[in-house]
């Protein structure tokens, strides 16, 4: 009988017990990180979303909205001598009630309110000058050759009341109308002497001497624009306040030759205005009636007067500001 003392473990080609645990224990690790492996790579576990929840102490971004832009305001003051004065009133009024003015153009009276209000004097102390003006000291007689006024008083006085600064220095652009003599043409004043420019706008044929300035004479700026109103909108003014102070015709036949020639100005400036007066957004007429422009012991009357139109017009006022409103 013969006995096989070959290892069983051998014959059946197996490894002894000790390394067969050693080998299913290093096959069991590996058959875990493969399936490991597998869990990781298989597209059939998708991946888990990241949701950022937002922290509530940051501020909402706000798109800022764009300031209002007003439009451009210029204020055409109109001629009309010492009814001028009513100028004043409606100045007033805008000031007090927040409407500002960007720039200012004036003919003949209007030039000299224009030109002391552009100067930076408001409201309250053009009522102060106004009230102690003394028409005596810028009135300088001649004799009666081209006119009964020399006018360079006038012009010495709106010099010290402008600090004898030119007409592109004054704290709010200012423009000044006159009549080139020579050829009936309007001039729009924007450089240069304040005084002169004023005086030049003020020079009533007949009344005031021409003003020579260069090679060219120049006379009252209401034969061509009572009421400037296309050159506020020709210095840039989107919305134009106009200023209409002038004193219309006398139903009365006047009987002497001074009477008789503002007369005559009266119906131009009448005739004229009805077309420049279309190009204004807002028109003001105080209630002058019976009101001399060679009368200034009106003025207070006059400022009061200019008061009271612009106040009864600032609805219209604040109403086309806002509409022209970007």
């Amino acid at each position: 009988m013969f006995r096989d003392d070959r290892d069983p473990t051998k014959s059946a080609g197996l490894l002894p017990a000790p390394a067969r645990r050693r080998w299913l224990i290093a096959a069991g690790a590996a058959g875990l990180g493969a399936l490991g492996g597998c869990a990781t790579l298989s597209p059939s576990s998708p991946p888990t979303p990241v949701v950022t929840t937002p922290d509530p102490e940051l501020p909402t971004p706000v798109t800022p909205k764009p300031v209002p832009k007003p439009p451009r305001l210029g204020l055409a003051l109109g001629g009309g001598a010492a009814r001028g004065f009513a100028h004043i009133g409606v100045i007033q009024v805008l000031e007090e009630n927040g409407v500002k003015v960007d720039l200012v153009c004036g003919t003949s009276a209007g030039s000299l309110v224009g030109a002391l209000y552009a100067a930076g004097r408001g409201g309250k102390e053009l009522q102060t000058v106004a009230e102690s003006m003394d028409e005596g000291a810028i009135t300088d007689w001649t004799f009666p050759m081209r006119g009964l006024i020399r006018g360079e008083a006038l012009a010495r006085y709106v010099r010290q009341m402008t600090g004898n600064r030119g007409l592109e220095q004054l704290p709010l652009p200012l423009g000044i109308v006159a009549t080139d003599l020579g050829d009936g043409s309007p001039i729009l004043f924007r450089q240069g002497d304040v005084g002169t420019a004023v005086r030049a706008s003020s020079a009533v044929p007949a009344v005031f001497q021409p003003v020579k300035i260069g090679n060219r004479e120049y006379v009252d700026g209401g034969l061509v624009a009572p009421v400037p109103v296309r050159f506020a909108r020709q210095m840039g003014a989107e919305l134009v306040i106009a200023v209409d102070i002038g004193e219309p015709p006398d139903p009365k036949i006047p009987g002497d030759a001074m009477r008789m020639l503002l007369q005559t100005f009266s119906i131009m400036g009448k005739s004229i205005n009805q077309y420049e007066l279309q190009g204004a957004d807002v028109v003001l007429r105080p209630k002058l009636d019976g009101f001399s422009g060679s009368d200034f012991s009106t003025r207070r009357r006059a400022i009061a007067l200019g008061r009271e139109v612009a106040t009864a017009m600032l609805p219209e006022i604040r109403r086309k500001i806002a509409a022209k409103t970007r």
